[in-house]
């Protein structure tokens, strides 16, 4: 998990690096293509029929509208604001959809969970630092995504019948059409064989950290290796010092922690109720 954390921030890096030079459908088109090519051994092996007759084909279309549209607005947003940021808004997604399933899924959320989601959601506030300036295109796009982000997690939980690897490949494939799409609009020549071997490598480092984090929640329980998931924002902030030479500000920390925090303690009391429920069905929460 911690190494599968590591790759996303690094995949998060590239990206960044790359959308400073060539068009955001461009640098999907590419990744995707080499996502596939890596994920296309793992599906030949499990088989193909999940491909061929997927679970709930109307769930499965919204969930690849929404990791389609989160990827999007993360590269955009990635373009303009410095990448502690951008995930700063991203890691807020759980708090996201703790607040939106008792709505969508019918889920039981206590008065815990509750203030821990109002806490998350002042983090959010914070972090944005109220101006003028949260109405600009980047900020916008930031909160769309990470929503879309959330939806998409949603949308997951009511695909539990669906393997791994079959909604990754439809995720990955979906950003790869979007991406044939749009980028002969904004097509750049790629000027290096090195900016080639990086926007291949950008699918490579994002299909492994897939593949690891998954492994990761396999042959761990998810109380163990889940909380690991923040791990992304150190590295977001290294990488973004080291190679773009952006520190986040004192307001925007001071949201991250609060975000993270709420966030731990909603996945902790989810647990918690899991493991009550085993022996006692419907514990007041």
């Amino acid at each position: 998990m911690l190494l599968g954390m590591f790759l996303f921030a690094l995949n998060d890096a590239m990206g960044k690096w790359l959308v400073a030079s060539y068009s955001v459908g461009q640098v999907v088109l590419i990744r995707s293509i080499a996502a596939l090519l890596i994920l296309a051994p793992f599906l030949w092996m499990s088989g193909l029929k999940p491909l061929l007759k997927p679970e709930r084909p109307g769930m499965q279309a919204a969930r690849v509208a929404f990791s389609t549209f989160e990827l999007f607005c993360f590269y955009y947003a990635v373009t303009y604001l410095p990448l502690a940021d951008v995930m700063t808004y991203w890691l807020a997604a759980p708090i996201y959809v703790a607040a939106l399933s008792p709505f969508l899924l019918g889920e039981k959320v206590g008065w815990r969970r509750w203030s821990a989601i109002a806490v998350g959601f002042i983090g959010v506030i914070i972090a944005l630092n109220p101006s003028s300036a949260m109405f600009t295109p980047p900020a916008i796009l930031s909160i769309a995504g990470a929503a879309a982000f959330a939806f998409m997690m949603l949308s997951g939980r009511s695909l539990r019948g669906t393997p791994d690897k079959t909604l990754v490949f439809f995720q990955t494939a979906g950003a790869g059409l979007a991406g044939l799409v749009m980028a002969p609009f904004d097509w750049r020549p790629i000027a290096s064989m090195e900016d080639a071997l990086l926007l291949s490598l950008l699918g490579i480092v994002a299909m492994s950290a897939h593949i690891m984090v998954n492994r990761a929640l396999k042959i761990s329980d998810a109380a163990t290796v889940a909380p690991l998931q923040y791990t992304l924002l150190l590295w977001a902030v290294v990488f973004g010092w080291y190679f773009f030479g952006d520190l986040p500000k004192p307001s925007m920390m001071l949201g991250a922690a609060l975000i993270t925090g709420a966030g731990l303690f909603i996945f902790f009391r989810e647990q918690q109720l899991k493991k009550r429920d085993q022996v006692l069905p419907a514990i007041p929460e």
